[in-house]
């Protein structure tokens, strides 16, 4: 069942949700205007998709906790055709990803995961941790003294404090701090309404200006089937990722159907397509997420934000929140993947080291994992067939 409603995936963990909802509704602040910008879609729109992606997710999805938005990934792919042909097919585009995203979940796609590897799977964790911290490093060039302060203070705070407490989480902690030396040192600090312009938006429930004619369909097919595969990829990873964290289960069947859902939802709404964000994920586990409530709370910050404290989201200093992703980085990287290279693995260690370098080097999670599980196969039959051949001599 897609929709449904259990009291023990909501209550139980109140204040802790509450606290992870604030800390990574913030947390998507700068990934999804940056990418909005490259995409070509206003920011606000952006942020708008991701508030309905979340809110449609947090209510159908499989996977309790995980946030999902407009996440980079999707917006690189839908770039090409807002450039080429406008933002009205990138939201037919969108509406179409869900539909093909919905097929998917039903004809069960999610079982595809199983060959997928663990050292594959170390591969996608450990690239998506080098992207998520080269994405940070990349805005420091420009900045001002005051922000690489805030930037190292940031990351000592969000170690330090929990020595002292754990009822808030660090992070929160941090984002409320930094804002109000924002505030008191206007200029000297670069703020999330630097990124780009907080022009206003209108949502309403509408059709994609577009012809509904075979031409269209032809347009959107090929950015709409990118899109459904690499959400779909990075979604279905990020939810072992948000299992093992959490140490409980989940349903990845019904998490691929919410995407889908989310997508067609956040399309009719003039939105861009969105998927699960492994950063955005591990900082609200990391905050005390556990149940729905969180993402539920997380988006409907973004919805305040949105129209209700426009002003104090776009003076959070993106020095804080580098900061903390940073952190998040070091955090989300497996660190056990490395004792496949001290125990002398070197098939495993080869598969780890091409999935990410594929990975870093595209900016692509579908070409990394397919290649990973190519190269994966290829290996293990090259042994199987050398083992039965020394068996059978």
């Amino acid at each position: 069942m897609l929709f449904r409603i259990e009291k023990k995936e909501w209550l139980g963990n109140e204040r802790n949700d509450l606290f992870a909802g604030l800390v990574s509704s913030v947390a998507i602040l700068p990934e999804v205007i940056g990418f909005s910008i490259i995409a070509g879609v206003p920011p606000l729109a952006a942020l708008f998709a991701s508030a309905v992606t979340l809110l449609v997710i947090t209510f159908t999805g499989g996977r309790p906790a995980m946030v999902s938005a407009a996440a980079g990934s999707m917006a690189l792919v839908i770039a090409g055709l807002v450039q080429s042909h406008g933002l009205n097919y990138m939201i037919a585009a969108t509406i179409l990803t869900g539909v093909l995203q919905m097929l998917f979940g039903f004809l069960g796609i999610h079982k595809l995961m199983r060959f997928i590897s663990k050292t594959v799977m170390f591969g996608f964790v450990n690239a998506l941790a080098i992207l998520i911290f080269m994405a940070q490093v990349q805005q420091l060039p420009g900045q001002t003294w005051a922000s690489y302060a805030m930037v190292i203070l940031s990351i000592g705070l969000i170690y330090l404090i929990p020595r002292f407490t754990i009822i808030v989480p660090s992070a929160l902690i941090v984002i409320v701090v930094m804002t109000i030396f924002a505030f008191l040192f206007k200029g000297n600090l670069q703020t999330v309404g630097d990124l780009g312009a907080m022009n206003d938006i209108t949502p309403m429930l509408a059709l994609p200006a577009v012809p509904l004619t075979v031409e269209t369909l032809w347009i959107i097919l090929p950015t709409s089937l990118a899109l459904a595969m690499i959400g779909l990829i990075e979604s279905l990873l990020t939810v072992p990722i948000v299992d093992k964290m959490t140490e409980s289960t989940s349903d990845s069947q019904r998490e691929v159907k919410a995407q889908g859902l989310a997508n067609i939802v956040t399309g009719f709404f003039g939105g861009q397509a969105g998927c699960a964000m492994i950063g955005q994920a591990v900082i609200n586990v990391k905050s005390g997420g556990r149940k729905r409530l969180s993402t539920f709370i997380s988006g409907m910050t973004l919805l305040l934000f949105i129209f209700a404290f426009r002003d104090l989201m776009i003076g959070i200093p993106t020095a804080a929140l580098i900061g903390i992703m940073m952190t998040v980085a070091v955090d989300t990287f497996d660190w056990e993947s490395l004792r496949l290279f001290k125990n002398r693995q070197i098939k495993d260690g080869f598969i780890l080291i091409m999935t990410v370098a594929v990975i870093v080097y595209t900016h692509n999670l579908a070409i990394g994992i397919v290649l990973g599980v190519i190269v994966t196969l290829l290996i293990d039959t090259v042994f199987v067939r050398k083992l039965s051949d020394s068996s059978s001599k």
